[in-house]
C-alpha cells in the first residue's frame, strides 16, 4: 500500500515556524547586517567587511571576559555536577520524603533570576545581610562590592544554590529508571557501595549526566541577570562575564558594530560546544544501543 501524502500538515506547523521567524531569525539577520557595516549617525550605513570581527579578535578586553567566562562555566560544572548526584544519591526514592526532596529541591528553580540575585545581593551585605553581618562579626573580611575573591565566592555560591538543584532532579530521574534487579544481584554479590555506584548508577545516568552537563554549561555560559544585579561586573572588570561585557557595549557605549560580531562570535561558541556535546551522547547511546 502506498501511503498518502498530506501536505495540509505544514499548516500546522506554520504558526510555530513564523514564531520561529519573528523571535529569532529576524533578529539575527539585524545583528548579522550590523556587524558588516559602521555608521556616522542619522540613520546612515556604510559596509565593513569583516573589519569589526578583526578588530574583536585583536581585542584584550574580549579576550579577557572569555577567559572569565571560561573560568566560571568551569568552576561551576566541577561543583554542581558531582554535588547535583551526591544529592541524588542520597534522596529518598520513595514515599512522602521522597516526594517532599522533590518539592524542596525544585523551589530554586522556580525563582526569577533577577529575584535571586537580589536576595544574594542583600543577603552579602555587611549591614543588613545575614550572611555579610555574620562573617564580619566572626572578624572575616568580606566584601564583595571591593574584595575580587569574595565577589567571585558570592557569584559562584548563588550560581551553585540556584542550579544545583537542575542537576539532582535530573540524576534522580536516571537513578529511578534503573530496574531494582541490577541492585539484588549486587547485594547477592556482597557489592561494596562504590561498586554499586561505579558499575551500576553511573553508567546507567551517563546519558542524563551529559544532558545537565550540556543545560548547565550552556547557562553559565550566557549568565547575565544574577551577577550583573549582585556585582555589576565589578570591583573593577573582575566579575565581568561575556554577556555583561556585551551588554556594556552594546548599550552603554552603543557601539553596534563591534558588540553585533561580538555577539556572533558568542553565539557560534555557543553552539559549536553544543555540538560536541549532542554528537558525544549520541555516540554514548549508540554505544548503550
Amino acid at each position: 500500500m502506498e501511503k498518502t501524502v498530506n501536505q495540509k500538515a505544514w499548516f500546522l506547523v506554520l504558526p510555530v515556524l513564523l514564531l520561529v521567524a519573528f523571535s529569532a531569525v529576524i533578529p539575527l539577520m539585524t545583528v548579522v547586517n550590523y556587524s558588516v557595516q559602521d555608521t556616522f549617525g542619522n540613520n546612515q550605513f556604510f559596509w565593513a567587511g569583516l573589519e569589526w570581527f578583526e578588530e574583536m579578535l585583536d581585542s584584550e578586553r574580549m579576550w579577557d571576559a572569555l577567559g572569565r567566562q571560561l573560568m566560571f562555566s568551569a568552576i561551576i560544572l566541577a561543583i554542581e555536577v558531582p554535588l547535583g548526584v551526591f544529592v541524588a544519591l542520597n534522596m529518598p526514592k520513595s514515599g512522602f520524603w521522597a516526594s517532599f526532596c522533590l518539592v524542596m529541591m525544585s523551589l530554586p528553580l522556580l525563582i526569577p533570576w533577577n529575584v535571586v540575585g537580589t536576595i544574594w545581593q542583600i543577603f552579602g551585605r555587611v549591614d543588613i545581610g545575614l550572611l555579610g553581618y555574620t562573617l564580619d562579626a566572626l572578624g572575616i573580611n568580606y566584601n564583595y562590592t571591593q574584595d575580587t575573591l569574595a565577589a567571585w565566592i558570592t557569584v559562584v555560591v548563588m550560581d551553585v544554590w540556584h542550579w544545583t538543584s537542575l542537576v539532582a532532579l535530573l540524576a534522580y530521574a536516571g537513578l529511578k529508571s534503573i530496574p531494582d534487579a541490577y541492585y539484588q544481584a549486587a547485594k547477592i554479590d556482597q557489592a561494596s557501595r562504590w561498586k554499586v555506584f561505579r558499575f551500576i548508577e553511573l553508567p546507567k545516568i551517563t546519558g542524563v549526566l551529559m544532558i545537565a552537563i550540556l543545560l548547565r554549561f550552556m547557562d553559565s555560559f550566557m549568565i547575565y541577570t544574577e551577577p550583573f544585579v549582585v556585582t555589576g561586573g565589578g570591583p573593577g572588570n573582575a566579575t565581568t562575564l561575556l554577556s555583561i561585557d556585551l551588554v556594556k557595549m552594546a548599550l552603554g557605549q552603543f557601539d553596534l558594530g563591534p558588540a553585533a560580531a561580538f555577539s556572533l562570535m558568542y553565539f557560534l561558541v555557543i553552539l559549536l560546544v553544543s555540538w560536541v556535546f549532542y554528537t558525544v551522547m549520541t555516540n554514548l547511546e549508540k554505544r548503550e544501543g
